[in-house]
């Protein structure tokens, strides 16, 4: 990212105003957010969950921080793989969608082991070395210095401990990229309309998946942050990889 500027969708911005904007994003979206993922993924959103926890191989007792952990389904996956003994931080920048994932986890009688942070994922307000795993969820792409993420979440992390990057990537098969895309021009913002009256996030949400680093340049870029290790994994033709690495 240059310094003088950030990416939103395919506009270029001034670091503070994508900041800002990608806070009204999820303040709006924020209510509909969870039936948005199952509409728009058809539900397999919640299978790359479970993949991405499978890969992290969380351990009875676990500290996890979930970054941009939103309404919370990934926080409670990791609970429930790091049993009763562990523990999950949710943490958003967005109190909106921060709120959004206290009160379900309340709904479903899921209050112990969990606490919430409202945090700014590039810089993590938390103690070093203090994290079994730390996982970032469909986040990574909103952030205006993904860099500054990268080295905050290494240092948070124990020696020893994984990173695990659930994000949207880049389609290796030509067939399914093209079908791919358009459907997430064509149709997403559509959909995004008639759920929650809110085109314009939405086609925001799709470009911002076209903009971010692709599987190769985003393993270079958790390199150069300290992660050693660093592997990926192709979901559903690249439309989603997961990334891990480790702090060694």
């Amino acid at each position: 990212m240059e310094n003088d500027s950030a990416d939103f969708g395919f506009e270029r911005v001034e670091p503070q105003e994508k900041t800002r904007r990608v806070g009204e994003v999820f303040s709006s979206v924020a209510s509909r957010y969870d039936l948005m993922n199952d509409l728009m993924s058809f539900g397999v959103h919640r299978l790359w969950k479970r993949y991405a926890i499978h890969v992290a191989q969380i351990k009875s007792g676990a500290k996890i921080l979930d970054v941009a952990g939103g309404t919370g389904d990934m926080s409670v996956l990791f609970h429930r793989a790091a049993g009763e003994k562990g523990s999950v931080i949710v943490s958003d920048i967005n109190n909106a969608m921060l709120s959004e994932g206290r009160d379900r986890l309340l709904d479903r009688g899921l209050s112990s082991g969990f606490q919430f942070v409202q945090a700014n994922a590039e810089a993590l307000p938390f103690q070093k070395n203090s994290f079994d795993c730390v996982c970032i969820a469909f986040g990574l792409r909103n952030v205006t210095d993904k860099d500054a993420a990268l080295r905050s979440m290494f240092e948070k992390l124990k020696y020893g401990g994984n990173v695990i990057i659930l994000e949207f990537s880049k389609v290796v098969i030509p067939v399914l990229k093209q079908l791919y895309e358009t459907y997430s021009f064509q149709f997403i913002p559509h959909l995004g309309q008639i759920i929650t009256q809110d085109k314009d996030s939405y086609r925001y949400l799709v470009e911002s998946i076209s903009m971010h680093p692709d599987q190769e340049t985003l393993k270079g870029m958790m390199q150069t942050a300290g992660f050693s290790r660093v592997e990926y994994y192709n979901l559903t033709g690249g439309i989603v990889a997961v990334h891990k690495g480790y702090k060694l």
